[in-house]
């Protein structure tokens, strides 16, 4: 836990201002923000005092412009530098930067512009403002004003509107002027059941969960964070702008999560957060590699993670591993596994965490076996991210732990978690600006998750409430189950079990094309993707995965058929959302015809090369 930053106040009191006024006073020479400039090879770097005097500019600015406390300001941009330090500007001001996902359909972004009541819009460049135009034009919002930061559209430029100049003694009262019970930000949810809602954030629900995230975490003090999360997501709000503000950390901005690699190559961070997909990509990378190393180096790793594993599973129980076991351990780790995670930038690091969905175990174990413990956490926009979370000293792998400090949890009649707590939102925001409140007469929050606690408070998610499949016959199953018992194989890099009101169960799986580059490689096999789906021995290796995953389901839970598709599923396509979780409904819809067939008289497990 951090212990050598100072707190202006009492931490119920602390607004974000004032932590980044702290951090310039007591670090002004610390980094504080980097990120690659017009593809530059090395990294621009902003130290806290910079940061500060960038913020304080542009929230001058943007007061020139006419924005004024409480007034709502939608951003559109990726992980990079305008956007954050806007963030922050606004907040000095009092107003309410809301970060809108990129991959936000027109929809979206319209429901978002006309419920939120704001004025102006930041955004990246043309490809936006192209999408954003429409809503200048909609009667039924605001919105007036936009400004983006890559030229090539009629719109002003943010980097000009930094150079305008304004009145930064006001700015300074303005956030003095803050209290912590203040609206920080809007987050809207993703919207994988229907139109987003706008979840509404303190100052002080997000320090209280500062607070709590970082007693669950011994980490260095002014620990750096890799961003590429989008914004818009609660994850990335607290962990790339929040936590670091908090604990006077360095961020450093991955724009694009295709050069996610890239940037842990550079960094070498201490902690890591993925969500699952990546920590599956990740590994996948991994195993690719192996492949290609000679066979007595992939004997030597395996060995090695063996040792890993044995040393893991003793920690898991909370047993002291013997010196025997703890010095091969250290060896095998610094010899044989760290030279290989250093290929990947993860050999330093020290907190590995994971949430937004489960975590399959073949992943876990996986990492375990290279020495990197993933600990899962779970929560919602709802409890500002984590609101439960395994930690070095209670770790019990396969579930999201136990309560955080300032968090109660329990579970309603059908199993429904239930939480309440120092970082529970508020409610969610109405349109004409008021509250409808989450919780019930007693504080509690249902969260439309289902789990089970055990007897030491652990916490273990069965699935989504909304989520859960209920066959023909009555059966409830946990798609996400299913679904982790089938990419236990490297070559399903994706997978959406179906079965509601059917008499069993099908599944469309995405071959994973990293995975089945190598495979095929090594068996002397070539082809594109596509061709690599309709190959008979991957079809046969395929069938052999699935008939492994139902040994380990029961009888309602096993996969009859399925279908084999080739391009993996993104947000840019609407079927996963900004975090890479399912969105069930559009899967259903655009495959509707495919999951039928697989209903249809007998027809048997295939492949095909489906775009």
């Amino acid at each position: 836990m951090t212990t050598i930053l100072r707190l202006p106040a009492d931490p119920a009191d602390v607004t974000v201002p004032a932590l980044l006024h702290r951090n310039a006073a007591d670090h002004p020479d610390l980094p504080a923000l980097s990120w690659h400039a017009d593809q530059a090879p090395r990294w621009t770097t902003l130290t806290w005092a910079q940061v500060r005097t960038r913020v304080l500019r542009l929230a001058a600015a943007l007061a020139g412009l006419g924005v004024h406390r409480a007034d709502k300001v939608l951003m559109m941009m990726p992980d990079i530098p305008e956007h954050w330090l806007c963030d922050l500007a606004l907040v000095h001001l009092g107003a309410v930067p809301v970060s809108v996902y990129n991959t936000a359909s027109p929809d979206q972004i319209r429901h978002i512009a006309r419920h939120s009541g704001a004025g102006i819009a930041l955004l990246d460049g043309p490809e936006e403002a192209a999408r954003w135009e429409a809503v200048l034009a909609d009667t039924g919002s605001r919105v007036s004003r936009l400004f983006t930061v890559r030229p090539g559209t009629p719109f002003p430029r943010i980097a000009h509107l930094e150079r305008t100049g304004g009145d930064v003694a006001a700015v300074e009262a303005a956030w003095r002027a803050a209290r912590a019970t203040d609206l920080l930000t809007v987050v809207y949810t993703s919207g994988t059941t229907g139109d987003p809602k706008g979840v509404a954030i303190t100052h002080r629900a997000v320090l209280a969960n500062a607070l709590a995230l970082d007693g669950a975490t011994d980490l260095p003090d002014h620990v750096a964070h890799v961003c590429y999360l989008p914004f818009a997501h609660i994850a990335e709000r607290m962990l790339g702008i929040y936590l670091p503000l908090f604990r006077a950390g360095h961020v450093y901005l991955c724009p694009d999560p295709a050069q996610l690699g890239a940037v842990l190559r550079d960094v070498h961070p201490v902690q890591f957060f993925g969500v699952p997909r990546i920590w599956e990509k990740l590994a996948a990378a991994v195993r690719t590699a192996l492949e290609q190393a000679p066979r007595d180096r992939r004997e030597a790793v395996a060995a090695a993670g063996a040792v890993a594993v044995r040393y893991q599973e003793q920690a898991e129980r909370g047993e002291q591993p013997g010196e025997e076991l703890a010095a091969a351990y250290r060896a095998a780790r610094e010899e044989v596994l760290a030279p290989v995670l250093a290929l990947g930038g993860l050999d330093r690091v020290e907190h590995a965490s994971s949430a937004s969905a489960p975590l399959p175990p073949s992943v876990r174990e996986f990492w375990a076996g290279f020495g990197i413990r993933i600990m899962d956490a779970w929560g919602l926009t709802e409890t500002m991210g984590v609101a439960t979370t395994n930690r070095p000293g209670a770790f019990r792998a396969g579930s999201v732990g136990r309560a955080t400090d300032g968090i109660e949890v329990k579970l309603a009649a059908d199993g429904e978690i239930l939480v309440r707590g120092a970082f529970v939102t508020s409610g969610y925001v109405r349109a004409d600006g008021g509250l409808d409140p989450v919780a019930d007469a007693d504080a509690w929050f249902a969260t439309g998750d289902v789990g089970r606690l055990d007897d030491d408070g652990f916490l273990w998610l069965t699935d989504r409430k909304k989520e859960l499949i209920i066959t023909s016959q009555g059966k409830n199953v946990s798609p996400a189950l299913v679904e982790n018992a089938l990419k236990a194989h490297p070559l399903i890099g994706q997978a959406m079990a179906h079965g509601d009101g059917r008499p069993y169960l099908v599944a469309l799986l995405v071959l994973d094309a990293e995975a089945a580059s190598a495979w095929a490689a090594a068996r002397h096999i070539a082809g594109t993707p596509a061709e690599l789906a309709a190959h008979p021995q991957v079809a046969a290796e395929v069938a052999a995965a699935v008939r492994t995953a139902n040994a380990t389901l029961n009888r309602s839970e096993q996969v009859k058929k399925y279908l084999l598709l080739h391009r993996e599923w993104s947000p840019e396509s609407g079927e996963l959302t900004p975090s890479l979780k399912l969105v069930r409904r559009v899967l259903v819809r655009r495959y509707a015809e495919e999951l039928d067939a697989l209903y249809a008289d007998g027809r048997s497990p295939r492949s095909r090369p489906r775009a």
